[in-house]
């Protein structure tokens, strides 16, 4: 590589990540939101959620792929002009269309057909072409086919979520959970329960709260079909299974991001409960939010019963991941929700 090339590849490095920082002052943090239940609020036990929902690309998945971006250019994996692909249900894939296009780079979502209508638009509203596959399991070598068709990165979410955030602090999730509840009546959360689709949120709590020596423990709510329970249980690492129905998280095969010695509970959520859930939840906040926050609020539930039973106090909390206007034309639609659950 000549001298040249070399300074406007360092010009062009600097300006990526300079891009990026500056999109993550403009984005703020998300809110916290406190929903009183009467009938465990008496019991001492409060329920917070942290609404991912409001980053810019309304989803969880803007803090991860903010991460997977700055971790591809600091690697030295992404250049200049360079195609970027990605293995995706869809929000990945919607925030990872908005920094491709921050950084003036082509983008290619790969997902199975049946991902919903809305966030495809949002894959396209932000320059992204999507490349449809007929199963999940099939999104990984396809992917790894376009990266070498274009001489693209292939992002790999599902390898990278974990290792690719600061767990330490640096204004990651778990770090903004606890600053946000240190007014509360019960500042250091009994629980926090998120779903997992790469397993990095997961990581990242759980790491988190092990270094600061907090005794938060962390509760991984997995929709049925998904491979994460059994492998939680059994470590074993080459399983398969049928995948999930609840859009975002639950996965077909064990990822490398998922590590199950960070998970303190697993609750396994039927797609019937997980979508009565999600409703209830959109009902007691006044706004819609998606499925996987439903199977996360079921997993709550079930936290707390067993808190109360023990007479213990304190409080739970789990993450709006995104909202329910994603999901009109699929999970908030009676006739789509009967035959999804009819193949159940």
């Amino acid at each position: 590589m000549s001298k040249t090339s070399s300074s406007a590849r360092s010009d062009w490095l600097a300006l990526a990540i300079g891009r990026i920082e500056a999109d993550f002052q403009r984005s703020a943090d998300t809110h916290l939101i406190a929903l009183p239940i009467s009938e465990f609020a008496a019991a001492g036990i409060d329920f917070y959620f942290k609404d991912e929902s409001t980053h810019p690309t309304g989803s969880l998945k803007h803090r991860l792929a903010r991460s997977l971006f700055l971790y591809a250019l600091c690697n030295g994996w992404l250049r200049e002009g360079q195609t970027v692909i990605e293995a995706s249900s869809g929000s990945t894939a919607v925030s990872e269309a908005y920094f491709a296009r921050l950084l003036g780079l082509p983008f290619i979502a790969v997902m199975p057909r049946s991902t919903s209508a809305e966030k495809i638009a949002q894959i396209e509203f932000y320059g992204g072409r999507c490349h449809f596959v007929d199963r999940a399991a099939e999104v990984y070598d396809a992917s790894r086919q376009l990266a070498r068709e274009t001489g693209g990165h292939y992002m790999d979410q599902f390898t990278y979520a974990e290792r690719a955030t600061d767990w330490r602090g640096n204004n990651n999730i778990a770090d903004s959970i606890f600053t946000q509840m240190a007014h509360e009546r019960h500042p250091v959360p009994r629980w926090i329960v998120v779903g997992a689709g790469t397993g990095g949120t997961s990581a990242t709590i759980g790491r988190y709260v092990r270094y600061h020596r907090h005794p938060t423990h962390v509760c991984v709510s997995d929709p049925a079909g998904s491979v994460f329970a059994e492998f939680w249980q059994t470590g074993n690492a080459t399983l398969t299974s049928s995948g999930s129905r609840i859009e975002g998280i639950g996965r077909p095969r064990v990822e490398a991001s998922f590590i199950r010695e960070l998970v303190d509970e697993l609750i396994t959520v039927s797609d019937r409960d997980s979508i009565s859930a999600m409703r209830d939840l959109s009902v007691r906040l006044g706004r819609k939010v998606g499925p996987s926050t439903g199977t996360s609020f079921y997993a709550m539930l079930q936290l707390a019963g067993d808190m109360k039973a023990r007479g213990e106090r304190g409080s739970l909390l789990a993450l709006i991941c995104d909202s329910g206007e994603r999901y009109l034309h699929t999970y908030f639609d009676e006739a789509w929700v009967n035959q999804l659950l009819a193949g159940s």
